[in-house]
């Protein structure tokens, strides 16, 4: 029985993202082009969906399917999501929701050695946040591969009695010497020639646990000297004693990936099932399994198809499990939410956004053709989301202190004067009235060292005490505003035994208050942030920057761990104004002058402990 495929253009085409729009309004690439050609041809138009996943029997008995598409994320629970994950989760989530589809949850837990509740629920977790729903509702349960096994072992004994599967019981050095190479075709195992009665009775030991683990594996037969290595007798099934998460010490066999996945594909009903590259060798399986099943009346028609496209590849980032895992387990981060990580919660607490990522997603786009994005590109869609949605603070984050000599004599001993200032710049329309924030200055404040200079050099327009030029005439200290507060100019400093300049010293300009009339009556060529001595608070912040100072730091041979980046976390104390000391934990922020900041999900304590977090500089200073 021959299975009919859609028509679109061939899967093993190179094509990239169109500059075109889709009418999804979108930008076009070769995944929404096949989409949209299946629904133009009613590839799928005449689907049944049972309610739940089924077979082709439990399907036959349920209504026209209402959703157009169905597309899956199917994780496997044994790590925490990274950055690459959140490319495939924009990507099946928003073409669901592009085309009037589903898009199904499953946790792939078909390895029980390796899965944990923790991860399960972290990933769930995720979805969430990045603000996708599942199963076609938002209180839906996620779908487990494990809640298929019943199904699968009875596809693998129609197999068997169909002719088209085998109990090999060579060991793994033989079944692996006897598949030959691209240049030699494979060679037939000894059982293959058993009768289905015989490979059934010895598949049935196997499942009843009357043989050690590793003594024998169910195979497909196809063709021992296809030039597809995949396709020589692939294993479908394995004896591995582990107490599985979600099904206990139900089962001692357990399914291969390249057989579960297909039928998970099809018993979901799912449309279009998208992985990455290294899966495209497998597609030629995955078409012949379900069409043997569909032969045998136990799986629904059409079937599934299998499209694959490029995994992200983002330089200065590693995505490997493994290696993640081993510098968590090596401490050389602090854990998996470490905001240095690339994992999903990493980058959660380091302060990227879901709409972030979801422009990341969507701005890199989609190809068959491997490709590095340069790290700056994600950095750059986290700073054009926090534009316009990051309040503004001041933060001094490499404090000296600035005395306002004559303030007593001007403002009055002891008088702290209200300021204020835009807590956003360009407020969303609609926003009555625009928030503001409130502090106040007095005759102490706090600034940058970097904004006084003894000595300045060319072109600088801070903080410079008086002087004596070349012919030998007296120079004025500078004059610079304190932004939203006065117009100062420079005295001079005080330094302690050893040189190290402990104040900056300088007088206040009277009736040059922002927003008061003839404020602007001093011209000035640069205003300073500051914070006021009296009102500021000590905080802690962590100046993050990427991990690894090479580009690619696993690829060929390296050694990933030599290019850690040595000043990829340095803790500083500093001084923020009052609306930061009291910011909510993951609330964001832009230091001005010094970037975007998120008040730490963890250790930031609202009011009482200050740790802030930077997410991503004003500009790339990597490019440079």
């Amino acid at each position: 029985m021959s299975i009919p495929t859609p028509t679109h253009p061939t899967l093993d085409a190179k094509p990239t993202a169109a500059d075109t729009n889709t009418g999804a309004g979108k930008p076009s690439n070769f995944l929404r082009q096949i989409i949209e050609a299946d629904l133009a041809n009613g590839t799928y138009a005449q689907r049944q969906w049972g309610g739940s996943p089924g077979d082709a029997a439990h399907h036959a008995k349920g209504q026209p399917d209402s959703a157009k598409i169905r597309t899956r994320f199917p994780p496997e629970p044994n790590g925490y999501l990274h950055v690459g994950h959140a490319k495939s989760i924009c990507l099946n989530f928003g073409l669901a929701r592009d085309y009037g589809g589903v898009c199904h949850l499953r946790f792939d837990d078909t390895n029980p050695e390796k899965e944990d509740v923790e991860y399960v629920n972290s990933i769930r977790d995720t979805i969430k946040w990045l603000g996708f729903d599942w199963n076609g509702s938002a209180d839906a349960e996620p779908y487990h591969a494990s809640d298929y096994f019943d199904f699968m072992y009875r596809a693998a004994e129609y197999l068997i009695e169909a002719g088209h599967a085998y109990v090999d019981e060579q060991t793994v050095a033989q079944i692996r010497e006897n598949r030959g190479d691209f240049g030699k075709p494979g060679v037939d195992s000894p059982y293959r020639g058993r009768t289905p009665a015989q490979h059934l009775a010895r598949f049935r030991e196997m499942r009843d646990g009357l043989h050690e683990d590793g003594a024998m594996v169910l195979r497909a037969k196809i063709d021992m000297a296809s030039p597809n290595i995949n396709l020589r007798d692939p294993a479908i099934y394995r004896i591995r004693r582990a107490t599985h998460h979600n099904t206990g010490d139900k089962w001692c066999i357990y399914p291969m990936y390249t057989y579960a996945h297909p039928i998970e594909d099809a018993l979901e009903q799912i449309t279009h099932s998208i992985c990455t590259l290294e899966f495209e060798d497998q597609r030629p399986f995955y078409d012949w399994l379900l069409e043997r099943l569909i032969e045998g009346n136990l799986l629904a028609a059409p079937p599934p198809r299998q499209y694959e496209f490029a995994r992200l590849n983002l330089t200065y980032v590693i995505t490997s499990k493994r290696k993640l895992a081993q510098l968590v387990y090596d401490h050389k981060v602090q854990g998996w939410d470490d905001p240095r990580m690339p994992t999903i919660v990493g980058l959660r607490r380091r302060g990227y956004t879901p709409e972030s990522l979801q422009l990341f997603a969507e701005r890199i786009g989609v190809t068959k053709s491997d490709s590095w994005i340069d790290y700056s590109t994600l950095e750059g869609c986290l700073r054009e989301d926090l534009e316009l949605k990051a309040h503004r603070g001041f933060a001094v984050l490499n404090p000296v202190k600035l005395v306002l000599t004559n303030w007593d004599d001007v403002m009055g001993a002891g008088h702290l004067e209200p300021c204020t200032q835009p807590a956003l710049p360009n407020p969303p329309a609609g926003v009555e009235p625009p928030p503001r924030r409130h502090f106040s200055i007095g005759k102490e404040v706090w600034i940058d060292r970097e904004d006084f200079e003894e000595v300045p050099p060319k072109g600088y327009k801070r903080l410079v005490p008086p002087s004596v030029d070349a012919s030998g005439k007296a120079v004025p200290g500078s004059k610079v505003r304190l932004k939203g507060g006065y117009v100062i100019e420079c005295t001079g400093c005080s330094k302690d035994a050893n040189g190290a300049i402990t104040e900056v010293l300088a007088t206040v300009v009277p009736d040059t208050k922002s927003g008061t009339p003839g404020s602007e009556t001093i011209k000035v060529k640069a205003a300073i942030t500051w914070v006021g001595a009296a009102n500021g608070r000590q905080a802690e912040v962590r100046m993050y920057d990427r991990l690894f100072v090479d580009a690619q730091p696993d690829a060929g041979a390296k050694d990933f761990i030599e290019s850690l980046n040595p000043n990829s976390l340095k803790v500083i104390t500093a001084i923020v104004e009052p609306s930061l000391a009291n910011a909510k934990a993951g609330q964001q922020f832009q230091f001005e002058r010094h970037g975007y900041f998120v008040a730490d999900r963890v250790d930031h304590v609202q009011g009482s402990k200050p740790v802030f977090n930077l997410a991503v500089g004003l500009k790339d200073s990597w490019g440079k």
